[in-house]
């Protein structure tokens, strides 16, 4: 017979979890424990899924409250189908292609340029003479996606 719940330190077994962080991601309600006669916090098997969707989100560099809205997505009650996880995936290839991109142009530039456009004074002068970056607006624009040839005169 297949046991249908899970205690809390069996959830921290499975999901690799400690205890006090599956206490905590119960007070932001992603998972809902069922309570025993005797008070006690049982899990439902589906929790192991949900909490590892939560560690490889934030692994992924997804905020807690990106993380709480897709899970609110998920049914209550039942292990969620290939088809909840293929909705949640396609909303969250957008973000995850826009934080790859910028790993990437981030890698790709970090040798010889950030913040404004690079460290050295004679490329800025090249590729941002004037600040010409700053009509853009504050941060690093060149690693944000701006390019030298977005502010030519």
């Amino acid at each position: 017979m297949t046991q249908t719940t899970l205690t809390i330190g069996e959830l921290a077994r499975r999901t690799g979890l400690s205890v006090s962080a599956i206490r905590f991601y119960e007070e932001r309600g992603l998972v809902s424990p069922i309570r025993t006669g005797g008070n006690q916090r049982r899990f439902l098997r589906s929790d192991i899924r949900r909490l590892s969707f939560a560690l490889i989100a934030q692994r992924l560099g997804l905020t807690l409250t990106e993380i709480e809205a897709e899970l609110a997505t998920l049914p209550d009650g039942r292990v969620p189908t290939q088809a909840d996880w293929t909705r949640i995936s396609r909303r969250m290839r957008k973000a995850l292609d826009a934080r790859i991109a910028m790993l990437e142009r981030t890698r790709d530039l970090l040798d010889g340029c950030i913040g404004c456009g690079c460290l050295s004074l004679q490329r800025c002068a090249l590729y941002n003479p004037g600040d010409r970056a700053a009509r853009a607006g504050t941060g690093p624009r060149f690693l944000m996606g701006d390019r030298a040839e977005d502010f030519a005169d």
